[in-house]
């Protein structure tokens, strides 16, 4: 499934424009504990592709309550944006998992962050603008992500 979404060709492509991918990123980061209203998880990671978002965050509510709240909002934003009404927008399931250690969270991170890099979209993570690779505080530090800082928690989950 990753091959296939990594490609960027495959369904709907409205993230790759970006007034919707600032608004994705915008309802992400107001969802994080320490800089948004609601609180809903804290942020390790993400990026925002041109078909597909990957999320790895320290759920705080059900992960089913993130979801719902992240991809309503974002729905009914990117409809709005693209003239819609009534579209579908988002795929209806998600998949998430639980991260079981640190390993599988470094490799997770780094997956998310060089998926641009994998598909094409920039030369290094750092050049991609819809990604999580600027300033994250709760970042675990990963010796070939030197921009990482913090430690992991424990119960990540990647969306």
């Amino acid at each position: 499934m990753d091959r296939i979404l990594d490609s960027t060709s495959t369904g709907p492509l409205f993230l790759r424009m970006p007034a919707i991918a600032n608004m994705v990123v915008t309802a992400i980061r107001y969802r994080d504990d320490r800089h948004g209203n609601l609180r809903h998880f804290q942020l390790h990671a993400f990026v925002v592709m041109p078909n597909h978002v990957h999320l790895l965050m320290t759920p705080l509510v059900a992960v089913s309550q993130v979801m719902q709240s992240l991809k309503r909002f974002t729905a009914r934003e990117g409809n709005r944006i693209l003239g819609l009404t009534g579209q579908p927008f988002w795929q209806d399931e998600s998949y998430d998992r639980l991260v079981r250690n640190d390993a599988e969270f470094a490799r997770i991170a780094d997956y998310i962050e060089r998926n641009p890099v994998k598909a094409g979209l920039a030369l290094t993570p750092e050049e991609f603008p819809w990604s999580s690779t600027g300033p994250i505080d709760n970042r675990p530090q990963v010796d070939n992500l030197p921009h990482w800082s913090g430690q992991p928690g424990s119960g990540q989950a990647e969306c």
